[in-house]
Parts: C-alpha cells; structure tokens; sequence
C-alpha cells in the first residue's frame, strides 16, 4: 500500500506541503481561488498525472521492444466547464521523437498510451475513497 502524506504549511492559508516517499512537493490553489497560486492545484495533478503516465508507458514499450524512441512531449489540456455536471475533458496530445522512429512504430506507441495505466483508472475502474480521521 503506498502513502501520500500532506499537511497544511501555515495556519490559515491554503498551501500544502506533500510528501511521497522521499519526495516532497507543494500544492496550492489558483488567486481566482483564494490562493496564491504559488504551486499546482490538485486538478493539475490529477492531469499531470495523465500527461506522465502516457509519457512513462511509451518510454517504458519502447525499451521493452527496441524501439529508438528517445524523448516524449506529452501536452493536456483542460476542459472542466461542465465538471459540476459530471463532465471532465482532458485532451492529450502527444510527440514522439527518435532517429529512425518508423511511422508504424509510432502507431504502435500511439496504441500502448491510449491504453495507459492512469487512463484505464480515470475512465474504467470503479474508485472508492474512504474518508475518516486520522
């Protein structure tokens, strides 16, 4: 089972302070918000982690299958005016670079990301959270 641990920085405010196995980073919220937009929200996590996972699977194919894939851009961008009615759009575009990528090959890497890990659980898998103190 793995841990995030996250807890307020000052009293009052909204910035916290995340921390993930040895890693730490900060979240905020947005000035229209109330904050002061001195780190990504939690919805901008929750599409950077779709940006990373296409990312990481493509780079994680390539190598399993000797594909000279070298680097992956990975672009989100977020549609959430109709969030509060059930409505969530995140739109992925994606570039492969490598010398002597064959255009198959990026089909194929093309196929593996829309397949993805944090995909199938943003789209296809039954998420239960459980809130209680702590």
């Amino acid at each position: 089972m793995s841990r995030i641990d996250c807890a307020t920085e000052k009293p009052n405010e909204y910035p916290q302070t995340l921390r993930v196995r040895a890693h730490t980073f900060r979240a905020d919220v947005d000035e229209a918000t109330g904050g002061h937009d001195e780190a990504p929200g939690p919805h901008d996590y929750f599409d950077a982690s779709l940006a990373a996972c296409k990312a990481l699977t493509a780079t994680w194919y390539a190598k399993k299958n000797g594909i000279p894939l070298e680097r992956v851009e990975s672009h989100v961008e977020r549609d959430a005016s109709e969030e509060r009615k059930g409505k969530y759009v995140l739109r992925v575009r994606l570039a492969f670079h490598g010398a002597g990528l064959t255009d198959e090959q990026k089909k194929r890497l093309y196929d593996v990301v829309a397949r993805c890990p944090v995909h199938k659980l943003m789209t296809s898998t039954e998420v239960l959270i459980e809130t209680a103190p702590l």
